[in-house]
């Protein structure tokens, strides 16, 4: 596989060149994973998707993460799958639109479970793939993550918009390229009401 062309100017946190990428999906992941390893950067892939349901479209998801990142020998982190207690997180907000309260609480539930996870194996540094989704609100991301880091030691947060310096049209080329298996909703039940399934 080729690497990305352009060496972005990325300004990770401390100068670290490894970093816990909390990952949605691989259509997010792409790009992102790419550029990494362009810039010297190892990503610690932390998959942590208690809100996609059913099972099987967690497990779908999860195998094509798994095998773009066997690509690049980086390794995947499988985080528990708890739909249960991201329900619990998300009560009260199951009637908000798409980029709405639920959304902020969905991206807080997930990455704090993130920060945690790098508080406690050594990883200064942790970024998303959720901030390469036009789907999504940067701002809500970005406060999450903030948020997220703030709950634990040593971490900080990279609020990078993955979105910028030609990531975008290259995560849809990458989709095509791996055929990837790209989802046509966020992942949770709620959010399928806004879709056109």
């Amino acid at each position: 596989m080729d690497p990305y062309p352009p060496k972005l100017d990325l300004q990770v946190p401390g100068g670290a060149s490894r970093v816990l990428l909390h990952c949605c999906c691989a259509p997010c992941s792409g790009a992102i994973v790419e550029c990494m390893a362009a810039n010297g950067i190892e990503p610690v892939i932390f998959f942590s998707n208690s809100n996609i349901v059913p099972l099987q479209e967690y497990e779908k998801r999860r195998a094509e993460v798994l095998r773009y990142a066997a690509e690049f020998g980086f390794g995947v982190v499988d985080d528990e799958y708890d739909h249960p207690s991201w329900l619990c997180a998300v009560k009260g907000l199951e009637n908000e639109p798409e980029r709405g309260a639920r959304c902020l609480e969905c991206f807080k539930f997930r990455l704090l479970r993130a920060a945690r996870y790098a508080s406690s194996h050594g990883l200064a540094v942790l970024t998303t793939t959720l901030a390469s989704s036009r789907w999504k609100d940067l701002a809500q991301v970005d406060e999450a993550g903030k948020w997220a880091c703030g709950q634990v030691e040593g971490v900080a947060w990279w609020g990078q918009n993955w979105r910028k310096g030609g990531l975008q049209p290259r995560r849809a080329e990458i989709i095509r390229e791996q055929g990837f298996y790209n989802q046509s909703f966020c992942g949770c039940e709620f959010s399928c009401r806004f879709t056109d399934k």
